[in-house]
């Protein structure tokens, strides 16, 4: 079975900053990480591999610095390791992102199965799973929490839902999106990693040229899309400090709680209030 997997380097979102004068991300200092979703995607086809003895190549869109995601995940069992680089494919969004990667799938060739997480963190769209998909005109299976069956010809998987489950079944070739739920991820073994870095190793990198495509189809020329403006959301607390005898500082602060309609919070705190207030 051939199975590839869709990965991403991400700015840990832990600590995103933004500069107020021109609304971009300050990546000076700031700290990559594997998508968090993404590694439970690589351990789900590391499974995989390992029960139907198949071939895992994993693909990120990136920056030369991304080839760091591509290591770890064949410290964890991936075969190989494609990444596309290229100042061409800067700016894209999610459509000309998806397209790009949907290019270099074709450039790989046959697959099986096409395994991503659920969504990046630096953007929370969930779009580029299901774009893929509809750009190479597979089936497409989303929030994927087990999979359940597998053989040459179709998948049966277990989705998660927002108030249960659904058993979904599908035929092959097909792309799944996968929620933290479905495993537990392994740790990357150092010796893997370390050999990965080697010039023999088997991460490749790629560029527009390689996968067929012009400047004019990838990146900011070929998005659809474009962000105007990007800001943190300023919000201002506004406190009030009562000040008086115990008892008048109570009923001051229940009428004020009981004037915020529609509050359990509020009203629990109230209830409280009186019951010190008598």
């Amino acid at each position: 079975m051939d199975i590839i997997v869709l990965v991403k380097q991400v700015p840990n979102t832990t600590d995103v900053k933004l500069d107020e004068k021109t609304g971009s991300l300050i990546r000076e200092g700031l700290e990559s990480i594997l998508n968090p979703d993404d590694r439970h995607a690589l351990e789900a086809a590391v499974q995989l591999k390992e029960a139907t003895k198949g071939h895992v190549t994993v693909v990120s869109m990136g920056p030369p610095q991304a080839i760091e995601v591509l290591t770890e995940a064949i410290g964890m069992g991936v075969d190989q390791g494609i990444l596309l680089s290229d100042t061409a494919f800067a700016g894209a969004d999610t459509w000309a992102t998806s397209s790009t990667l949907g290019k270099a799938i074709q450039q790989i060739g046959k697959f099986d199965l096409i395994i991503c997480g659920r969504q990046a963190i630096d953007g929370d769209t969930a779009q580029i799973g299901p774009q893929v998909a509809d750009y190479l005109h597979v089936p497409q299976v989303t929030y994927v929490a087990e999979i359940d069956n597998i053989d040459e010809k179709s998948v049966i998987v277990k989705r998660r839902l927002e108030d249960g489950y659904e058993m979904v079944e599908s035929e092959l070739p097909a792309l799944l999106t996968v929620i933290s739920e479905i495993n537990k991820p392994r740790y990357p073994d150092v010796g893997k990693m370390i050999a990965a870095c080697h010039e023999d190793a088997s991460i490749k990198t790629w560029n527009a040229a390689d996968i067929g495509v012009t400047v004019h189809e990838v990146g900011l020329a070929g998005s659809l899309t474009h962000v105007i403006k990007t800001y943190v959301p300023k919000f201002k607390r506004q406190g009030e400090i009562i000040e008086g005898d115990t008892k008048a500082v109570v009923r001051e602060l229940i009428q004020k709680l009981g004037r915020s309609e529609g509050s359990t919070a509020c009203k629990a705190v109230a209830a409280a209030c009186r019951l010190e207030a008598s």
